[in-house]
């Protein structure tokens, strides 16, 4: 894995209290742990009112042209076909090849007929609502595989709230009675994050103390939690946070001197998946920060 150099970088805030440090992310050997060995992930914590995410997204994807599927069955609804009404944020976005997917029939799932359009596909979306409803449905199914396909061609899978935590190890509020039940009836999610739970709509409902739970029962977890708009976008083992608010990082194996159980990262903030490090951009009022850019 290549690589990235980081000139100066802070530790991020924690319950109010700054701690800072330089350093640069040490050269990995070997394959991703955590992340897609290739592809991209963009991982959203809800709402989904900032432009600039699904934006990336369809970058990530390849461009406008690109084609991209669209996967509501979290939502709950009996049927979705092409006049879904979220398909206009992409199209917003500039994507123009868009094609809706949705099953509740593991054998459909299973069928080369429903699958066919992820096997073109160059980005995959999973929008929100309950996750338990998308492991019922695509779990260990050929949709399940041909999702993997899409990121080891280069393509990009994404999803908000309920679509962000499925795309988890973990499937943290995955209870089918309530969405209050951190660990429930449902715990096992794609595994595109390897050994992680991941929560959402984070400070906008005051969830940020809620994954605690979920990391002190299963300390080996690396705990991820999203405000509203706001994303992680994920490649190899590395992330970049975007958006407009911060996103919490639990991790029992990594206790901060503060003793603070967790901690916040905001935009253009990166962190190191294998070694569990964050690392964030020294702002000064009057430099100007260069970094690499990501595309």
């Amino acid at each position: 894995m290549s690589k990235i150099a980081h000139s100066s970088v802070w530790m991020v805030a924690v319950l109010g209290v700054c701690l800072s440090v330089t350093a640069s992310v040490s050269t990995q050997t070997g394959g991703p742990v955590v992340g897609p060995p290739r592809g991209a992930l963009v991982v959203v914590g809800g709402a989904m009112r900032d432009p600039a995410i699904l934006e990336r997204f369809v970058r990530l994807a390849g461009g406008p042209d690109s084609p991209i599927v669209v996967i509501p069955t979290a939502g709950g609804a009996e049927t979705y076909d092409q006049s879904y009404p979220g398909l206009q944020a992409f199209r917003d976005a500039g994507a123009t090849d868009l094609v809706v997917l949705h099953t509740t029939d593991r054998d459909v799932a299973d069928s080369e007929a429903f699958v066919s359009p992820l096997r073109r596909a160059r980005g995959v979306w999973f929008p929100g609502g309950r996750q338990w409803r998308l492991a019922d449905a695509y779990l260990d199914t050929e949709v399940h595989e041909a999702l993997r396909d899409v990121l080891r061609r280069g393509g990009v899978v994404g999803g908000s709230s309920a679509g962000a935590t499925i795309l988890g190890s973990y499937l943290a509020r995955g209870d089918s009675a309530t969405n209050t039940i951190m660990m429930g009836d449902h715990v096992v999610g794609f595994g595109f994050l390897r050994d992680t739970a991941i929560d959402q709509h984070l400070l906008r409902r005051n969830r940020q103390f809620d994954l605690l739970s979920v990391i002190e029962a299963h300390p080996e977890l690396l705990g991820i939690g999203l405000d509203e708009n706001t994303a992680i976008v994920v490649r190899g083992d590395e992330f970049e946070v975007i958006g407009r608010s911060y996103v919490a990082i639990y991790d029992h194996a990594h206790q901060l001197d503060s003793g603070g159980r967790f901690y916040f990262l905001g935009a253009g903030d990166r962190f190191d998946l294998r070694e569990r490090r964050a690392f964030r951009l020294e702002r000064r009022p009057l430099d100007r920060v260069v970094e690499r850019p990501w595309r």
